[in-house]
């Protein structure tokens, strides 16, 4: 009887104040959110969990899938016929897959390559709808221009008058046109196709589009630096002799980093923001020049600003893996300023490797090294008196350039 009475108790409670049946749901909403939460933040540490096995095998089963619609005119591109028919584009090995995303490593003529798509089949990507019907080569130029314009546009976040959309554009249609465009089409929905085809006449730190065929593009093949190398990038073992080479190499890499930021900083319409700044994602040429090897996470001005200004209830909800931005409480809103920048998190992450431990090499003076580590952990830990963490100073960068050339100086000096 006690217990009957509960229940009716209950009973009347939950009818009285309809409460019990929202209670659950709304634990189950809190606990489901708590798992989602916890998914995207072990995605967001590491993205391979989901990435599948990068297997030669199945590599080679791609690119003859890409052959075979080529063949059949589905696509086209400038290095299909070397791929597919005079064997002058050989595969040579897998190198990753991430998210979808296909890296595979090629010999081109002799040359190191890396072919890249972000989706596995030319089937993955949206068709162009202009393609869709059944008419001849008479699709007007100027309402193809300005869907170009538009892919870009989505892509950078820019726009761009047609006299601009020249690195996108064929200059004229060939016999295989409906291949050329559908082609175009698929590497526009790529981001870092776009990126590598816009800025690879205005900057030596991006690598170049040596050519593709359908959704694949190729670029030149660096060694991507890793956190497991002692200096983060691939050195020639020579340089870790007694001479000091290896010190004078790590200078000049950081010199280039220096002036890549400055490049990316100064030198476009709009500043270029890199949101995941981290060894694997540069790589190094013969000069010691720091190219970008890997730029789905970089993002112009007026893009950058779009992702930021998102809802928020604290400032760790503002934080778009290496850009962060505020909450402004008053709205639950991240403003659209990101409050860090590209030199903050390059110290932070690669010159703090580097520098916070004394150089290799005893021609440095002890004064000068000391110098380089406090200005490294400064320009990693800008802190304001509220406490609150801000972008490096643009005086930093003159400082850290200014150390830098100073240590190369007192490098050759001891060579001499």
């Amino acid at each position: 009887m006690a217990r009957a009475a509960g229940e009716r108790d209950r009973a009347g409670w939950c009818g009285r104040h309809r409460r019990c049946g929202r209670g659950v749901l709304l634990a189950f909403a809190a606990w489901t959110a708590g798992w989602v939460l916890a998914a995207a933040l072990l995605l967001r540490a590491h993205p391979g969990v989901l990435s599948e096995r990068c297997t030669d095998e199945k590599s080679r089963r791609i690119l003859a899938a890409l052959c075979r619609d080529y063949r059949g005119g589905m696509l086209s591109g400038d290095l299909c016929e070397d791929l597919c028919v005079a064997g002058k584009l050989l595969f040579q090995r897998c190198l990753h897959y991430n998210r979808g995303k296909k890296v595979l490593q090629a010999d081109w003529r002799g040359r190191p390559v890396v072919l890249k798509s972000k989706e596995e089949d030319f089937s993955s990507f949206p068709p162009l709808g202009l393609l869709e019907g059944e008419g001849g080569q008479d699709i007007p130029e100027a309402e193809l221009l300005l869907m170009v314009a538009g892919e870009v546009k989505s892509a950078l976040g820019l726009e761009l008058s047609n006299s601009s959309l020249g690195p996108w554009w064929p200059g004229r249609w060939g016999p295989r046109w409906r291949g050329q465009l559908a082609s175009l089409w698929a590497l526009l929905q790529q981001e870092e196709y776009v990126y590598f085809s816009l800025l690879q006449d205005l900057s030596p730190h991006v690598l170049p589009v040596l050519g593709s065929c359908g959704h694949f593009y190729a670029v030149d093949f660096l060694a991507a630096g890793s956190p497991h190398h002692r200096a983060l990038f691939p050195l020639d073992p020579a340089l870790g002799g007694p001479g000091g080479g290896q010190a004078k190499a790590i200078s000049d890499i950081a010199l280039s980093f220096l002036d890549m930021v400055n490049h990316f900083d100064s030198d476009f319409s709009h500043r270029l923001h890199l949101c995941d700044i981290k060894p694997e994602n540069f790589a190094i040429r013969s000069d010691f020049t720091v190219v970008a090897i890997d730029v789905d996470m970089a993002f112009f001005e007026p893009k950058m600003r779009e992702i930021l200004e998102q809802n928020c209830t604290g400032d760790e909800d503002c934080n778009f893996f290496d850009c962060f931005s505020r909450c402004d409480l008053r709205v639950n809103k991240c403003g659209a300023q990101r409050v860090n920048n590209n030199l903050q998190v390059i110290c932070d992450k690669i010159f703090r490797h580097w520098f916070l431990a004394p150089l290799k090499s005893a021609a440095v003076s002890f004064q000068l090294q000391l110098q380089l580590q406090e200005a490294v952990q400064e320009c990693a830990d800008p802190v304001v008196p509220s406490g609150n963490t801000q972008r490096a100073a643009p005086s930093m960068f003159w400082k850290l350039r200014r150390l830098l050339q100073a240590t190369l100086r007192e490098l050759q000096e001891a060579e001499k």
